[in-house]
């Protein structure tokens, strides 16, 4: 494969001084659980991140097209969100909800005003999986009903009952879960039954809920959950009119609907700030994690005050939920989004790449779809179009010769058959150029 050249940088990181990769793996092999995964063959070690790069202990840098799995939004230690968390750490580093403290309810504001409707009262906690399951939580004490529908190809976290609303064989344990998660078919216009080609399929695929509402279920169900843009599935959007249909049903089924925003919310989508928003409808719930922190652990449920009140029933407490200085983090990567109009260079530049994938798609029969929104792509690899056998063992190599390049990727879909591309928010048009040469030169090393 030939070189091809980084983008430059401003910033030159610091030697680095610890310890060896090799190292590194031996104690991680001796003292981490096994069941943690690596990617690439060569084990990479990241030592020092600054915006959308991140440097190896070797000192070579590589454009981070994953973003840390979809988690850093505004940039790797971007100064204005390292300047609030340490301000806030030489302040007070820890204080709990039974005190009232300014930093938590300065975000839960400014969090508030970025969500349409009643949508305006936040609980904070620290993973996507909690914020799922406080989610699933709420809607069975406001509805007083138990049955929930997902959607096949989901990921909605891997606690006991996130790992029940989840499905894909891959993420799931056998071990007791589901109880109550019926999954329907996922809207999935590449591999479902209804493609592309049909202008009705978001009303087809609708038509499943229904179906599994008034066959599988009392007929009355507690919540309907779904990411906006299916994230570990590949980076699945879903055809218009989906949601708006699928909302109607079970909403006369006495249910709720609840938005998992987990991957696609703070304007990565391009067109709008929330995922859900793509798709003309308005949850009852929305979960979100990952890029609200910028990589500090922080998530969140916002929801009506009226769904909200139920919590009142009983006792519910999150240690570190709402922490000053992940509240303080929060804030700041909100106002950073605002000020360098981070959404407007996920619509231009999201644009931008998904033409030049096609071009890449027109080029490489091994790529069998490109699809998403924004900065939030998807690259499915085939061994044949016309069998749309998954091509794992092509996409692994793909994402290989691309580190070797200088890109990070990450991969889904659940045979590992896509390419995911989720970078920091703030790339450049030279990032952009730059993907898109060492994507060309990976895929046509295949």
């Amino acid at each position: 494969m030939k070189s091809i050249p980084l983008p430059p940088t401003a910033h030159t990181p610091a030697p680095y001084t610890g310890p060896s990769a090799d190292h590194v793996l031996a104690l991680r092999k001796q003292y981490l659980n096994p069941g943690l995964f690596l990617y690439y063959k060569q084990p990479i070690m990241i030592v020092e991140g600054k915006m959308q790069y991140v440097w190896d202990d070797t000192g070579k840098r590589y454009l981070d097209g994953l973003g840390g799995i979809v988690t850093v939004s505004v940039g790797h230690c971007h100064p204005h969100v390292l300047a609030a968390a340490n301000a806030q750490n030489a302040t007070l580093q820890h204080s709990t909800t039974i005190y009232l403290q300014p930093k938590i309810a300065e975000y839960a504001e400014k969090l508030a005003s970025k969500m349409p409707g009643d949508l305006k009262v936040c609980y904070f906690v620290n993973s996507g999986s909690e914020a799922n399951d406080l989610a699933m939580l709420m809607a069975r004490l406001y509805t007083g009903n138990y049955d929930a529908i997902a959607l096949r190809n989901a990921y909605h976290g891997g606690s006991p009952a996130s790992m029940g609303l989840t499905a894909h064989s891959t993420w799931k344990f056998n071990t007791p879960h589901s109880f109550g998660v019926h999954h329907a078919q996922s809207p999935y216009p590449y591999r479902g039954n209804f493609g592309y080609d049909d202008p009705d399929a978001g009303r087809k695929y609708a038509d499943d809920v229904k179906n599994l509402i008034e066959y599988a279920t009392p007929g009355k169900v507690s919540a309907f959950i779904a990411e906006s843009i299916q994230g570990v599935g590949g980076f699945v959007e879903f055809p218009q009119g989906y949601l708006q249909q699928v909302y109607a049903h079970v909403r006369a089924a006495g249910g709720v609907c609840i938005a998992d925003e987990v991957q696609t919310g703070f304007g990565r989508t391009g067109t709008h700030f929330w995922g859900f928003e793509t798709q003309g409808v308005i949850p009852d719930i929305v979960t979100m994690a990952k890029g609200i922190g910028n990589g500090a652990p922080l998530a969140a449920v916002v929801t009506t005050p009226k769904i909200a009140a139920v919590m009142t029933q009983k006792v519910h407490f999150n240690t570190f939920g709402g922490n000053p200085v992940v509240s303080a983090i929060g804030k700041a990567v909100l106002e950073v989004i605002e000020q360098e109009k981070t959404q407007e260079n996920c619509l231009k530049l999201g644009t931008y790449l998904l033409a030049g994938l096609n071009k890449l798609k027109g080029k490489y029969p091994v790529i069998g779809d490109v699809r998403g929104k924004g900065l939030m792509l998807g690259i499915e690899f085939v061994k044949d179009r016309a069998t749309k056998a998954p091509g794992k063992e092509e996409c692994a190599q793909a994402v290989e010769n691309a580190r070797e390049l200088g890109l990070l990727l990450g991969k889904g879909g659940l045979w590992g058959q896509t390419i995911r591309f989720a970078p920091p928010m703030n790339i450049t048009q030279a990032d952009a150029d730059f993907v898109l040469a060492v994507l060309d030169e990976a895929i046509g090393a295949l």
